[in-house]
C-alpha cells in the first residue's frame, strides 16, 4: 500500500470550499486500490460532510454517494478486536487521550496495511504515536 488517507484529507476531497480542497483533491485522484483509508474512517467522513453547517446541506443519501467513491476507489482496512486494543494500549501508554485516541487507531490502520504514508492535515496528534508511525506522517503538500 501506498497512502492511507485519514478523514482530514478526504473531508475536504467533497468539500470545494475547504481550505485544503486542491491538494487533497489532488492526491485522491492520482490514488487507486493500491491506496487505503481506515475502515472507521467512512464513518468520520460521513459525519463530517452531512454535519457541515452548509446551505444546501449534504444529505445522507449525498453523504454515502461520497461513501462509495471512496469505496470504490480505495482498499478499505479494519482492525481485528486485538489490532483495536493494541492501538489503543498504544495511545495510553504515551500521552494520547481523548478523541486524538482514535488517530492510534487510524494509525494502527497504515501499519497493518504496509503503507509508505498516512496522509493527514492531524500531524500534531499523529506524530505522537510513536516513531513507527510518526515517520509515515505526511500532508497532501508534502507529497506533492
Amino acid at each position: 500500500m501506498r497512502w492511507l488517507f485519514d478523514s482530514s484529507v478526504l473531508v475536504p476531497v467533497f468539500y470545494a470550499d475547504h481550505p485544503q480542497h486542491a491538494s487533497s483533491s489532488k492526491l485522491f485522484r492520482e490514488s487507486g486500490k493500491n491506496d487505503c483509508c481506515a475502515l472507521r474512517t467512512l464513518g468520520e467522513v460521513y459525519t463530517a460532510l452531512t454535519g457541515l453547517p452548509l446551505r444546501p446541506r449534504i444529505t445522507g443519501p449525498e453523504g454515502m454517494a461520497i461513501v462509495r467513491q471512496i469505496r470504490e476507489k480505495l482498499t478499505l482496512i479494519s482492525l481485528s478486536e486485538s489490532e483495536y486494543v493494541a492501538a489503543l494500549e498504544m495511545a495510553s501508554s504515551g500521552t494520547v487521550v481523548g478523541a486524538p485516541a482514535y488517530d492510534a487507531l487510524i494509525a494502527q490502520c497504515a501499519l497493518k496495511a504496509g503503507a509508505e504514508v498516512l496522509l493527514t492535515w492531524n500531524v500534531r496528534d499523529s506524530t505522537r504515536l510513536g516513531p513507527a508511525v510518526a515517520r509515515l506522517v505526511k500532508t497532501p503538500l508534502e507529497v506533492t
